[in-house]
C-alpha cells in the first residue's frame, strides 16, 4: 500500500501523459470533488487504460497549501479499470463550455507515484475470465476460423466471430472462440427501453455514438441450439448467456429463447443457461424458467424507481416489472443477480442504500455484480436531472454495509457457472 496520495495526471492533447507534482490526485462523487484515502488507491490493473478528457481541466489538492485547485497545464486524465474491478471515485475535473460529450467508457480517478499509475478501485471478483493475460490471440484466431467453418450457415456464429470477436474484441466472444466458460448468445435486434447510455444504439440527434453496432437479424432457435449444445458439453465451467451488449432486449424474443432452451435440454443437462435482461416481462421470465432457464441477471442503474426510469426510459413496462422478474426466478430456485451500474455519488447515497436493502429483501437476490458505469458523468447527471447528491457513504463503505447486513449475498462482476452456484461460490475456479 502507498503511504501518500499519488500526483495528478494531465495530457498534452497529443497522447502524452505527465504528472503534476504540485497537485495530489483526488476523486469525484456526483458533482463534487473529494480527497481520497491512500488505502483506496491501487495500482492500475493489467488491462486498464488511460484516457485524456478533452475540454476538461483536472482538479487536485495543492501539495503546499492543501487547497483544491485546477491544473492549468493540459487536459484531465481518467482511467478505464478492467472487468472484475469496481471504481470507487470518478476522475475529478471541471468541464469547459462547449466541450464534447465523452464516449461511453468509465472514467475512474487516476494518479502517478513512484513510477506507477494508480486508480481508485477495488477488486470485487476473483474470477479471471476476462483478464488480458488469459487471452491467446493465436488460439482465438484459429478458434474463430474453425467455428465459422464448422457452422457455415449459422448467422449467429458468423456475427459472434466476425463482429464481436474479430472487430470489437468482445471478451465473451473471445472466450467462446477459445472454447471456454461463458458463451454469448445475442438474440434480439429490438429493445423496449431507450437507455441514455445505450452501447448499441443512439439516435442520430444525440451527441455521442454507440461503440458497437446492434444485431440486425432474428436468430432461429435451431441456429442457437447448433453451437450452444457443443459448448455446454465440452467447455470448462460452461455458461450460455442470452442478452449481450450487441443487441436489444432478449425478452422480446422469449418464444425463440424458450424453444431453444427446451431443445438444448433434450441434448444436454450440463452448464448454466442464463439471460442478461432488463427484466421487463415477468410472464416471459416465468415461461423461460419452466423451460429450463437457470439464472437471470437484471441490469439497473438504481434500486430507486425514479432514478431507474429516468435513465432507462422504458416502453410498456415499469420498474416494478424488473422486481417481479427477480421474484419469479427466485420462486423457481434459480440464481438471481443484478447488473448494478456503480456511479459514485449516486449509488452510495443514503436513499439508494435504503432502496437496495429493500430490493434484496423483497426479491431474495443472490448476487450483486458491481459494474462500472460507462458514461460521461456530467452528461449523465444532466440527462436524468440529478442536482443534489445528499449524504454519501462512499462506494467502499456502501459495499461493506451491504456485505455485513446480507452475509449470504454474493458479490462479483460475472455470471457464475453452475459449479460455483452449487459448490463453493468463493472458489477461484477459472484458474
Amino acid at each position: 500500500m502507498i503511504n501518500q496520495s499519488p500526483f495528478l495526471l494531465y495530457s498534452d492533447g497529443n497522447g502524452n501523459i505527465f504528472e503534476d507534482t504540485s497537485l495530489y490526485a483526488i476523486g469525484r462523487e456526483g458533482w463534487d470533488a473529494f480527497p481520497v484515502d491512500v488505502e483506496d488507491w491501487i495500482e492500475l490493473p493489467d488491462g486498464g487504460n488511460l484516457y485524456e478528457l478533452p475540454g476538461r481541466k483536472g482538479i487536485g489538492i495543492d501539495v503546499n497549501t492543501g487547497e483544491m485547485r485546477l491544473c492549468e497545464k493540459g487536459w484531465a486524465v481518467a482511467a478505464f479499470v478492467p472487468p472484475a474491478h469496481t471504481s470507487l471515485y470518478i476522475a475529478a475535473f471541471e468541464t469547459e463550455p462547449g466541450a464534447e460529450t465523452l464516449p461511453l467508457f468509465c472514467y475512474t480517478a487516476a494518479g502517478w507515484l513512484d513510477d506507477k499509475f494508480y486508480v481508485t478501485a477495488l477488486r470485487i471478483e476473483q474470477d479471471i475470465r476476462q483478464e488480458c493475460a488469459g487471452y491467446d490471440d493465436t488460439k482465438i484466431e484459429s478458434g474463430a476460423e474453425y467455428l465459422v467453418k464448422a457452422y457455415p450457415d449459422n448467422r449467429l456464429v458468423k456475427h459472434l466471430m466476425e463482429n464481436c470477436c474479430n472487430t470489437y474484441n468482445c471478451p465473451a466472444a473471445r472466450n467462446f472462440a477459445m472454447g471456454r466458460w461463458e458463451c454469448p448468445v445475442p438474440i434480439s435486434p429490438a429493445c423496449n427501453a431507450n437507455c441514455i447510455g445505450c452501447i448499441s444504439f443512439q439516435p442520430q440527434e444525440e451527441t455521442i455514438q454507440s461503440p458497437q453496432d446492434r444485431l440486425t437479424f432474428k436468430p432461429y432457435a435451431e441456429e442457437i441450439v447448433e453451437f450452444t449444445v457443443p459448448h455446454l458439453e465440452t467447455a470448462p465451467f460452461p455458461i450460455i448467456s442470452f442478452g449481450q451488449g450487441c443487441e436489444g432486449e432478449p425478452l422480446l424474443m422469449w418464444e425463440t429463447m424458450r424453444a431453444a432452451i427446451i431443445e438444448i435440454r433434450k441434448h444436454t443437462q450440463k452448464g448454466n443457461i442464463n439471460v442478461n435482461t432488463n427484466g421487463s416481462k415477468p410472464d416471459a421470465v416465468k415461461a423461460l424458467c419452466e423451460a429450463g432457464l437457470n439464472s437471470i441477471r437484471v441490469s439497473t442503474n438504481s434500486a430507486r424507481k425514479e432514478v431507474y426510469e429516468a435513465y432507462y426510459r422504458p416502453n410498456n413496462y415499469q420498474f416494478e416489472d424488473i422486481v417481479e422478474s427477480l421474484k419469479v426466478v427466485n420462486s423457481f430456485g434459480g440464481w438471481t443477480s443484478i447488473n448494478y451500474f456503480v456511479f459514485p455519488g449516486m449509488t452510495d447515497c443514503e436513499a439508494e442504500y435504503e432502496a437496495l436493502r429493500k430490493l434484496i429483501k423483497e426479491t431474495g437476490l443472490k448476487m450483486i455484480q458491481w459494474r462500472n458505469f460507462n458514461i460521461d458523468p456530467d452528461w449523465y447527471l444532466r440527462k436524468i436531472g440529478f442536482n443534489e447528491t445528499g449524504e454519501l457513504l462512499g462506494v467502499k463503505q456502501f459495499i461493506q454495509l451491504i456485505k455485513d447486513e446480507f452475509p449470504d449475498l454474493k458479490h462479483g462482476y460475472f455470471n457464475p457457472p453452475m459449479e460455483r452456484i452449487k459448490g463453493n461460490y468463493e472458489t477461484d475456479f477459472a484458474h
